[in-house]
């Protein structure tokens, strides 16, 4: 089952970093079509938040389509979104992190690795623009 973590300094509010987390499992294979979210009462117990939030986030999804609230049982995922399958994610993932810590074996810490990247990934956005 998902645990949600919210971050109070990120700037995204409660409800949306929910939404977030959850589309991150199902895209990562964490959760997966059929799985029950934790009740509302979990995560308010677990995180701390206003049980209105967790709901707000729950209603979301829910409209974007991505589980069903069924009364008196729970929450399912009834859908992933749209992307490769899990297993592609999982994959990437261990690659990732072998390259990092690659990365951090040849001195760099977290901020230059993430600066890396970030380059990396405007970079090829950029080129794939300018030539067409």
């Amino acid at each position: 089952m998902i645990a949600f973590r919210i971050d109070t300094k990120s700037g995204v509010p409660p409800y949306m970093q929910i939404v977030q987390q959850v589309g991150h499992a199902l895209r990562v294979g964490l959760l997966d079509v059929g799985d029950q979210l934790p009740t509302v009462k979990e995560v308010v117990a677990s995180v701390a938040i206003n049980p209105n939030t967790v709901l707000k986030a729950y209603r979301e999804l829910e409209r974007a389509g991505f589980v069903e609230g069924r009364p008196g049982v729970g929450t399912f995922v009834t859908r992933r979104p749209p992307g490769p399958p899990a297993g592609a994610h999982i994959a990437l993932a261990r690659s990732l992190a072998r390259w990092v810590d690659k990365a951090r074996a040849a001195g760099l810490d977290d901020e230059s690795i993430e600066g890396l990247v970030r380059s990396t990934l405007y970079s090829d956005r950029d080129a794939g623009e300018g030539a067409a």
